[in-house]
């Protein structure tokens, strides 16, 4: 398989998932790479992401490491062998990588969970609303960056509106309801189209208002992805640089858990659609 210079977010995933076998297995690399028949830095080239790796060779390891876990390695195998080019390929160049990471892997995710604290949630961003949160971004983008980050953040909506889009759940925080990014008229369209997504069968909404008090890991906003298997799930943070992902397991424990306590204090759909409401009316 190629060399991969600049390896992508799935992956450096996949890679991450053969060495974290490969350590549970308590052998080396040098061990791997004589089991497979193959030298050490094959086997930490594809370790690394940076080569490739097909479902075959995922399933040869997955024997020699004596991983029993059949569902974590027909779930890994589909992974690596995930080589189509993608609507996100066409900003290459254009959009960071991890903005085209994260494209993809909510293309690809069974199910989403996110809570946002001071935007609403780009899979639900009106265009009027993205247009005014990439105005305002520093520095400040020229006309042609702003095309190109506004139709990037459209086209990434089209995953809840496919034959068989992911269910997700968006916990919103009031602070998010009332900001009023480009005016009271922008962000009234932008609650009705919070509104009008929340009615969508794979779309749950639920707020957080500012009386249910303090919250875990409060200041961040986060995305819960969900894989196949639990072990490939991911978790996407927003950071002033950019998109960060954590895969590891006591990350993805404690992000389950921060997000379950977290749905528990947010308002029911029902009364989140009468709390969004009553903002909307006072814009």
């Amino acid at each position: 398989m190629p060399q991969k210079a600049a390896p992508t977010a799935r992956q450096r995933r996949v890679g991450a998932e053969l060495r974290k076998m490969r350590e549970q297995a308590g052998m080396n690399v040098a061990r791997a790479g004589e089991q497979l028949g193959a030298d050490r830095t094959r086997i930490s080239n594809m370790e690394a992401g940076r080569l490739g790796v097909s479902d075959e060779r995922i399933r040869m390891l997955a024997a020699i490491y004596s991983c029993g876990d059949q569902a974590y390695v027909d779930a890994l195998a589909a992974m690596a062998s995930e080589r189509g080019r993608g609507w996100w390929d066409e900003y290459e160049g254009k959009m960071a990588a991890t903005a085209l990471d994260l494209a993809e892997l909510e293309f690809r995710a069974v199910s989403l969970r996110a809570v946002q604290i001071m935007h609403i949630p780009g899979l639900l961003q009106t265009e009027d609303y993205a247009k005014a949160v990439f105005s305002i971004a520093e520095p400040e983008p020229t006309p042609a960056q702003l095309r190109v980050s506004l139709s990037f953040r459209l086209r990434r909506r089209d995953v809840l509106d496919r034959d068989d889009p992911p269910p997700c759940t968006f916990l919103i925080h009031e602070a998010a309801l009332r900001m009023e990014f480009g005016g009271s008229k922008v962000a009234r369209g932008q609650l009705e189209r919070v509104l009008e997504a929340s009615e969508q069968d794979n779309v749950t909404v639920r707020a957080i208002p500012f009386s249910a008090g303090g919250f875990p890991n409060a200041g961040v906003s986060a995305a819960h992805v969900c894989g196949v298997v639990p072990q490939l799930d991911t978790v996407q943070l927003d950071a002033p640089t950019g998109v960060m992902f954590l895969d590891g397991e006591t990350h993805l424990a404690n992000y389950r858990r921060i997000l379950d306590r977290t749905e528990k204090l947010s308002l029911t759909p029902e009364d989140t659609r009468d709390f969004i409401r009553t903002i909307a009316q006072r814009l």
